[in-house]
């Protein structure tokens, strides 16, 4: 009973001691509390606004709906939470090991710019941007056989769409059915000019519209031949626009424009269709099917979608391994390159409903 009441007693000594520790931690917290500067975003450092992104080293990305500016790269820093707005920019000028320093531009005002620091685990790089949690079945519109449609916003109407692996992508790659574009001996480049000769007979091949530049005409690169549609592909291009298409000439009896693709074309003879990939100018990607006639020299629009959540990463390495299924190599919408650091690649696979066209 001794024991028991010098045990209960020594418990007792040790309880209180923890009480008035945590009692005087709490203490000490609450007036760090206090002692913490009411601040404004008048306290930050004012910069110069960025006036060329291309000078920004790395964006910076947040799912969270406000942030912590801190006014030094430490957490005991005085700091400011701020209302995330999905129209701000925030661009990463250097690293330290738990913070981003950011040029921000209060209301979007370049003239009213400061500079913060934020912490790493409420930013993403651009660089380190991935596929997780986006929903790839969203569209911001679609066309099927003519017929546009601006107010459903889902992929599910045509089919089904998911990310793989990497693994998985290269395996499907080897079952890839398309045609293969094989060069013609017969184009030949002469005086920066593309020539088709043959028995004789020569024909210069020019771009699918005449347009000049600054800098010369628009550039084109012969691509290949496809045996199924009877035709010759160009890469069409210009020094000063980055987006470049590919134009499709005959030129059995005279050089004539056929057709045009704003992307590699996936050629499928089985169905007779021409698809290809490509980022949009505005948003997202873009994704076409289209059904070519080679006798006719007809064409039918059969599907355009826009998706909203991701950029084509390389349209040549996109394929069909069947009727309905096609992959492609894809960004993540906002990722870019910065530092000598590589944007995350995605690969997509794309499977259409049975019987769709």
């Amino acid at each position: 009973m001794k024991v028991f009441n010098h045990f209960f007693i020594s418990s007792m000594i040790v309880l209180t001691g923890c009480k008035q520790e945590n009692k005087k931690s709490e203490t000490n917290k609450a007036q760090t509390e206090v002692k913490q500067k009411t601040i404004t975003l008048a306290d930050f450092k004012k910069i110069k606004g960025v006036d060329n992104i291309q000078e920004v080293p790395f964006q910076l990305f947040t799912k969270l709906d406000s942030v912590l500016f801190f006014v030094t790269p430490g957490k005991d820093a005085a700091h400011l939470k701020i209302p995330y707005n999905k129209l701000d920019n925030y661009y990463g000028f250097e690293e330290f090991k738990d913070f981003y320093s950011i040029h921000y531009s209060i209301n979007n005002d370049i003239s009213n710019s400061i500079e913060a620091f934020v912490l790493k685990s409420e930013f993403t790089p651009a660089y380190e941007l991935t596929l997780k949690g986006v929903d790839l079945y969203e569209i911001r519109s679609s066309t099927f056989k003519e017929s546009s449609d601006f107010k459903n916003k889902s992929f599910k109407k045509f089919g089904s769409i998911d990310e793989i692996s990497e693994h998985e992508f290269n395996t499907s790659s080897k079952k890839q059915m398309g045609e293969k574009l094989v060069k013609n001996p017969s184009i030949q480049l002469q005086a920066d000019n593309w020539v088709y000769k043959e028995n004789g007979r020569e024909e210069v091949i020019t771009q699918h519209e005449s347009v000049s530049t600054e800098t010369g005409p628009l550039a084109n690169e012969y691509v290949g031949r496809s045996s199924y549609l009877n035709l010759e592909v160009f890469k069409e291009n210009s020094d000063e626009v980055v987006d470049s298409y590919y134009s499709f000439f005959s030129v059995k009896n005279a050089v004539m424009f056929e057709l045009s693709t704003e992307g590699y074309p996936q050629i499928l003879p089985s169905k007779g269709l021409v698809a290809f990939v490509s980022s949009n100018n505005d948003v997202g990607s873009n994704f076409v099917i289209s059904k070519y006639f080679p006798q006719t020299k007809k064409q039918d629009n059969l599907l355009y979608v826009n998706f909203t959540n991701f950029k084509i990463a390389d349209d040549k390495k996109a394929f069909w391994t069947d009727n309905d299924t096609f992959y492609a190599e894809v960004y993540p919408i906002n990722s870019s390159s910065s530092n000598g650091k590589k944007q995350k690649t995605a690969y997509i696979k794309i499977q259409l409903k049975a019987n769709l066209f």
